[in-house]
């Protein structure tokens, strides 16, 4: 759509990836000024300041010439060479206040756009950022933010500066000699024809720019971390990484060489313009001057006044052209701005102080919206065992797709205050979903689940997160000390409480045998630890938490033997005192279990303990017989029940 408003000339198709700019995108992008309005006004006060003491040398060139020098005024000659010397001095000290006000006004725009951004990021779901590349939100918080405050504190007091000047040129010069004024306008055109294209075109190349830069950032952030370097490393794919690299930073090189080319030949242009305005004005002014019309110091002062009209000029024009092509950073940074937050507290949500840990499915269908998602948990579901007769709460049964396969299906069960129940099938039956959908990391398709009666997504995220504990597949540490990790479940806790909660998870002999005990940085997502260990400290930060639910994906799975019983021992209590539900791999969890829920295609296929689900007969038995040897007279000779 076309915008006929005095801006339409940057107001174009969006579907062919031009500018749009609205007067509701205008009002937007002014809002972030408006809370640094003071600092603002201050830059526009020194702006005005400074363009008006800027008319005053060329002035005094002229009286120099035709006056000063002629009558031999020695006395004249010294205020002309203290205002010569005084006016830029007292400019460079309005500069100086005007670039401090200016850098505050921008530096408090950058903070703004930045936390508002990390406060919508943050209030994403776990959707966004499955979808989502790490680079590509570091490019928005980098690049795209700094590129939107160079718009309002930039390039809006550049436009200001030169419009003033330019104004105030203009009306000095037609009070000099109106003649050489209008003479020094003609070339005008010259300088406003080719701003237009080169705008799009700058534009054009300054979104590619970004998203290319976003694609380098993005390979180093995955290249470049512990988990892309251990796995470039052990696949020996360094020189197919150097190769992607190398492409990519290539794109960005030649992006900038083409930035720089357009920009080069429009300013070649502009360049070229004004220095026929200038020779017009020698011209014809020489001629004004041998004919006696004029005065040779009015000839000089014109000469001055052209560089403060024709640099303005050029820099108008280079405004449109900087403006177009801002609005690219600001569409990125407002594209994540405008995201939906999927999940999010309702205005009269619940606050959970205590709960007692009754959970409930009830007819659950979830599906996490296409192909690009069904395996960024662990948990996608073959779109070859679909379901053909469920129903949801309201007898209604989803649409399911090859492209949005149902992870969970009409699913129901239901947990009671502090029992434990174990989470059994193969691979991709639904298990780690369900894992994710009690902390409400997503939201049902249909159906609903409950904690004590109340449906999730009516109570408080907050402080359902502090309700419920969650040790995930992969264990994540900060780079930071062992005790900060720690206290990230509880920011008060006292050290006597967190070795408590290490003694319980088995890591506090080995914590305490390190050189620096719980000050020990643990290292880029914990990797100076073994896996074991920091299976271990992530278990001990959730007991530390003590929460009502438990909820542990494959908790024990990178721990030995040994360190399983030991930790196995110290959450039996816990287990008996709160609602926990586990993925089971061991069988020693299996047999603790109050309720076993074989799963399978994201479907409740059986329910039951141990011995009820064996002497059914099904998926359950057939997990066992083919996972264990239940020969030697029925005792199990391996250790762990691989299901998950």
């Amino acid at each position: 759509m076309f915008n006929h408003s005095w801006w339409g000339y940057i107001a174009y198709d969006s579907s062919k990836g031009k500018p749009q700019f609205t007067r509701q995108m205008a009002r937007r992008i002014f809002a972030y000024g408006r809370p640094h309005w003071r600092s603002i006004g201050i830059v526009l006060i020194t702006i005005v300041a400074i363009s008006l003491l800027g008319l005053i040398p060329p002035l005094l060139y002229r009286d120099l010439i035709d006056n000063v020098l002629p009558n031999r005024n020695f006395s004249r000659l010294n205020w002309v060479a203290l205002g010569m010397v005084g006016i830029p001095i007292l400019s460079g000290f309005i500069s100086i206040i005007q670039r401090y006000y200016s850098a505050r006004a921008g530096e408090g725009l950058i903070f703004d756009l930045r936390q508002q951004m990390y406060e919508h990021l943050q209030q994403m779901s776990l959707r966004f950022f499955t979808h989502t590349k790490s680079g590509e939100i570091i490019s928005r918080f980098n690049s795209d933010v700094v590129g939107a405050q160079n718009a309002v504190t930039g390039t809006i007091p550049n436009l200001v500066t030169n419009l003033v000047t330019l104004i105030s040129t203009l009306v000095v010069m037609i009070s000099i000699e109106w003649r050489l004024a209008v003479l020094a306008v003609i070339v005008l055109p010259f300088f406003l024809l080719p701003a237009r294209r080169v705008a799009l075109t700058l534009r054009s190349i300054r979104r590619t720019a970004m998203e290319q830069n976003a694609e380098m950032s993005n390979i180093i952030s995955e290249t470049l971390t512990i988990n892309g370097a251990l796995l470039v490393k052990t696949f020996g794919r360094w020189r197919r990484e150097l190769g992607r690299f190398r492409t990519a930073n290539g794109a960005v090189r030649d992006s900038g060489i083409q930035r720089a080319q357009v920009g080069q030949w429009f300013f070649m242009g502009m360049e070229i313009a004004g220095t026929i305005g200038t020779a017009l004005i020698y011209w014809v002014g020489g001629q004004l001057v041998l004919r006696g019309d004029i005065s040779t110091g009015t000839i000089v002062a014109f000469a001055a006044y052209l560089f403060r009209l024709y640099g303005p000029i050029s820099a108008l024009t280079n405004v449109h052209i900087d403006f177009a092509t801002s609005l690219v950073s600001f569409e990125r940074v407002f594209e994540y701005l405008d995201k939906p937050i999927e999940i999010q507290d309702p205005p009269t949500a619940k606050q959970l102080n205590t709960v007692a840990g009754a959970v409930r499915f009830e007819h659950v269908w979830f599906a996490y919206g296409g192909k690009e998602f069904g395996n960024g948990t662990g948990d996608s579901t073959s779109t070859s065992h679909i379901a053909t007769n469920g129903a949801t709460s309201n007898g209604v049964k989803p649409t399911e797709t090859s492209a949005t396969p149902q992870a969970l299906r009409d699913l129901s069960f239901s947990i009671e205050p502090g029992q434990l129940v174990a989470l059994v099938g193969p691979s991709g039956a639904g298990k780690t979903t369900i894992t994710y959908m009690l902390p409400r990391l997503y939201d049902p398709t249909d159906g609903r689940i409950t904690l004590d009666g109340y449906d999730l997504r009516d109570v408080s995220m907050e402080s359902l997160a502090q309700q419920i504990g969650m040790v995930t597949q992969e264990s994540y540490l900060f780079h930071d000390t062992i005790r900060a990790n720690l206290l990230y479940a509880k920011l008060d806790a006292t050290q006597d409480e967190v070795e408590a909660a290490c003694r319980a998870a088995n890591i506090h002999n080995m914590i305490e045998s390190l050189p620096e005990g719980y000050d020990t940085v643990v290292g880029e997502r914990g990797y100076r630890l073994s896996g074991g260990e920091k299976q271990r400290i992530a278990i001990a930060r959730v007991i530390l938490k003590n929460p009502r639910v438990l909820v542990l994906d494959e908790a024990t799975s990178h721990l030995d033997s040994q360190s399983e019983a030991l930790i196995q021992a110290a959450l039996e209590p816990l287990f008996k005192e709160r609602t926990s539900l586990v993925i089971a791999h061991r069988l020693s969890t299996i047999l603790a279990a109050d309720k076993i829920l074989v799963l399978d295609h994201g479907q409740l296929i059986e329910e039951g303990t141990h011995p009820e689900l064996l002497a059914q007969g099904g998926l359950y038995a057939h997990l066992y017989e083919t996972q264990f040897n239940v020969g030697n007279g029925g005792v199990p000779v391996g250790e762990a029940m691989v299901v998950g």
